[in-house]
């Protein structure tokens, strides 16, 4: 086995582990939370709450319950959910991964594109009027809740302007428009503000000099050499940022009536349905570890400087 390979094996256990401690930490977590899962709780004797417990499981130790849900999950079993008529987790997780995930994927390209762009041109103009206005931009980005500029968008575009639905998730593509700009300010802003520092500081690099001395073009020099480098720092971010997004944003899908796992969530949470509650957490969180391993890769890939060399990075 090469080393890489046992990195990668390693950072798989790493995975594993991490996966363990979000799973037992919720667990346990959860079940502080007062009241029970049954929404007609008020109507219910208390005969007929003991059967339900004992149907559920509920009435066993804390500890017991764990260690079953531990079994439970690595059979691939995520229960059912106390919301839907005992609809499996599973099923209503992937009928609402579909709006989410695409919001998530806009919003991420959207953002990582139009940053790169916006800190290249900042960069490349520092100092004068258009870094100043890309420098607002990005401050207002990471400043201002999403869920403001959801409801700013919502009132010029479609309120005002009529250019796009206001709500809900029936016109295709045009639905999605809005709720995918809100979503995507904050990658916007970190992008452009990476990228523009990052680009600033390699502009000003003796292999840059060098590569102007050799006579090769500003185009050549700028996206050969100056953004494949500037981009490096950006990597160590998308990873987080794509899989919180792909996972939905809370108030931005209950705003624009989006039927994704964050409105999901939010509901199971109000609930106390446990088992949507898990269910979501570890989608979540598989999601953001396997992420962040793929842009290890990629950072490896983009600058060799920095693979891995016996499970160590090595500069």
């Amino acid at each position: 086995m090469s080393q890489y390979s046992r990195y990668l094996l390693k950072r798989f256990c790493y995975m594993l582990l991490t996966l363990f401690v979000i799973i037992t930490a919720t667990f346990f977590l959860m079940k502080l939370l007062p009241g029970t899962p049954f929404a007609d709780e008020d109507s219910l004797s208390v005969l007929q709450l003991e059967i339900m417990n004992e149907k559920y499981g509920l009435n066993d130790p804390v500890f017991v319950q764990y260690l079953n849900y531990l079994k439970n999950v690595l059979q691939g079993d995520l229960g059912v959910t106390f919301q839907f008529n005992n609809t499996p987790v599973t099923q209503l997780l992937m009928d609402r991964a579909g709006p989410s995930l695409i919001l998530g994927l806009q919003a991420m390209v959207f953002g990582t594109v139009f940053g790169t762009i916006l800190g290249v041109v900042s960069a490349l103009y520092r100092n004068r009027w258009i870094d100043h206005v890309t420098t607002f931009l990005a401050i207002a980005g990471r400043s201002m809740p999403n869920f403001v500029f959801a409801v700013i968008l919502q009132f010029v575009f479609a309120v005002t302007l009529n250019w796009f639905p206001i709500a809900f998730w029936e016109d295709g593509f045009l639905s999605s428009v809005l709720p995918t700009i809100a979503l995507g300010m904050a990658p916007l802003a970190d992008s452009a503000r990476f990228v523009r520092t990052e680009m600033i500081e390699v502009l000003n690099s003796d292999y840059i000099e060098l590569a102007k001395a050799k006579g090769l073009s500003d185009k050549y020099i700028i996206v050969k050499h100056a953004l494949r480098n500037a981009v490096i720092p950006l990597v160590t971010i998308i990873g987080p940022m794509t899989a919180s997004l792909m996972t939905g944003s809370l108030v931005v899908e209950n705003i624009f009536s989006i039927p994704g796992i964050g409105e999901q969530f939010t509901k199971s949470i109000l609930v106390n349905d446990f088992p949507t509650i898990m269910g979501v957490t570890i989608m979540y969180s598989t999601l953001l570890v396997v992420i962040v391993l793929f842009m290890d890769i990629i950072y490896g890939w983009l600058d060799p400087r920095m693979r891995v060399v016996g499970g160590d990075q090595s500069e």
